[in-house]
């Protein structure tokens, strides 16, 4: 058996005809072709972008333990945290027109106040989830294990709650101050 260099797994089998590795030709079709297969000359792309990294041999048998190189993810808890930290801006300055609107009526502060109870919540989730993705983000990478990326909307996120929040207790204290005595 012959064995490709730093390998513990057998060659591909040699097609006739052409060389090793090469796609044989496809196989006669007769009859019309059906509406729902694909054309006979069609090789479907690869569906991952993984590389071989390196194969170890598994002493004692003809296998080896294959290391692919998986592309940088991007990290779902910094997406998450600059969703969250968008929301609460866009929350906080609701709560800020609803203070204002509601000034001269006695359910303003009521309704502010309720509105910045969200932002605060939100963007206290929001920078939460930004400092998990950096940590997340800062640890991966290393041998066998996934890298992620989106360093900058972890950032982002942390930065928009933070903003988000501070903009919602302001506009309840602009919403207490404004309200009639």
């Amino acid at each position: 058996m012959t064995q490709y260099p730093g390998t513990a797994y057998p060659p591909p089998p040699h097609q006739p005809g052409g060389h090793p590795g090469q796609v044989p030709p496809p196989p006669p079709h007769f009859g019309p072709p059906s509406p729902y297969a694909a054309p006979q000359h069609f090789v479907p792309p690869p569906t991952t972008s993984w590389e071989l990294e390196r194969v170890d041999a598994v002493g004692g048998t003809e296998f080896g333990l294959a290391q692919l190189r998986v592309p940088p993810i991007t990290s779902g808890l910094a997406i998450g945290s600059l969703v969250a930290g968008i929301g609460t801006i866009l929350v906080s300055f609701l709560a800020g027109c609803f203070g204002t609107i509601g000034a001269g009526e006695d359910w303003g502060a009521v309704v502010t106040g309720a509105f910045t109870l969200l932002c605060v919540l939100a963007g206290g989730g929001a920078i939460t989830a930004g400092v998990i993705a950096l940590r997340q983000i800062r640890r991966s990478g290393q041998t066998g294990r996934v890298r992620f990326t989106g360093r900058g909307l972890g950032i982002a996120g942390i930065v928009c709650g933070g903003i988000g929040a501070g903009i919602g207790v302001l506009a309840l204290l602009l919403g207490l101050l404004l309200q009639p005595s």
